[in-house]
């Protein structure tokens, strides 16, 4: 025998769409998250340590976008049920701190 064919409404095949899309976006959000956290926080410790003065404000600023940037990617995620990369990202947050502190005390 045959399974019999399974029948969705487009009310479920609508749904699935919206998901989809929800998804795409919110994987834009989160690559302009990681790009932006890729790009500022070596450009501002390197402004901080390597400026024609130590800047302890920006060496603060950078340790700071170092844990926030990735927090933010984690909760983008989670909210829009990217559970495994929202995961990756909290351990990245996580990671993140140790170097963190020890910039702030190296400024």
């Amino acid at each position: 025998m045959r399974p019999a064919p399974l029948r969705r409404t487009a009310q479920e095949m609508h749904a699935d769409r919206q998901a989809a899309a929800r998804r795409i976006q919110a994987a834009l959000h989160i690559a302009v998250v990681t790009l932006a956290w890729l790009v500022s926080v070596p450009f501002l410790v390197g402004w901080g340590v390597l400026g024609t003065q130590r800047e302890d404000g920006v060496l603060l600023f950078a340790a700071l976008l170092a844990v926030v940037l990735p927090f933010t990617g984690a909760a983008i995620a989670t909210r829009n049920g990217l559970y495994f990369t929202g995961g990756c990202f909290a351990v990245l947050t996580l990671a993140m701190v140790v170097p963190a502190i020890s910039v702030v005390q190296a400024g």
